[in-house]
């Protein structure tokens, strides 16, 4: 099924705002989920890290074969926008660990009106990249060819599959009492 310009406009766009106000909850009520649970934020790091480095592995050694994947977004009935799209596709739990663990992160200090513009703005700035990718990912594939295509999708798998293994890494060098270094 190839949707419409105005079909991928406004799934784009739902898309992207999901994402915003999935990240911005997860972001700003994170820590108390956590605390409700008892989670500590080195095994959420642990727990997020293994399941960002898995998705990261599972991108590097999938098959070719699209097809798999593309039957099971149409199987779904109703509006995909949220389900399956943005979530688990945009936003799953790992980058729903590492918005909480930002959350959580504030300074010893207490948490400054700065920190909050920061987070609006890189959250601002990561739904407009996911509209535009989403919006625009027939152009973007046409342009870049099949085979490009490939190239930088094994690579940033590689890239996913590393920021796990240092959140893992975070989590378990806090746990044990270990210096973390991340040079």
């Amino acid at each position: 099924m190839v949707a419409t310009a105005d079909e991928r406009e406004r799934l784009a766009r739902q898309v992207a705002l999901n994402s915003l106000l999935v990240l911005t909850g997860s972001l700003f009520i994170g820590a108390y989920v956590l605390a409700f649970f008892g989670i500590s934020i080195p095994v959420l790091r642990v727990g997020g890290g293994l399941v960002i480095a898995a998705a990261g592995w599972r991108m590097l050694n999938g098959s070719d074969d699209d097809d798999e994947d593309d039957t099971k977004v149409h199987r779904h009935h109703g509006d995909p926008s949220f389900y399956p799209l943005t979530l688990p596709f945009t936003v799953g739990p790992g980058s729903i660990a590492v918005a909480i663990a930002v959350g959580t992160g504030s300074p010893r200090h207490g948490v400054d009106w700065v920190h909050f513009v920061a987070a609006a703005i890189a959250l601002a700035a990561i739904s407009v990249g996911i509209y535009l990718s989403m919006r625009y990912a027939d152009r973007i594939g046409h342009r870049l060819g099949k085979e490009r295509t490939k190239v930088i999708l094994q690579l940033l798998a590689f890239v996913i599959f590393c920021i796990g293994i240092q959140l893992l890494w975070g989590g378990l060098s806090e746990l044990l009492g270990m210096p973390n270094h991340a040079t």
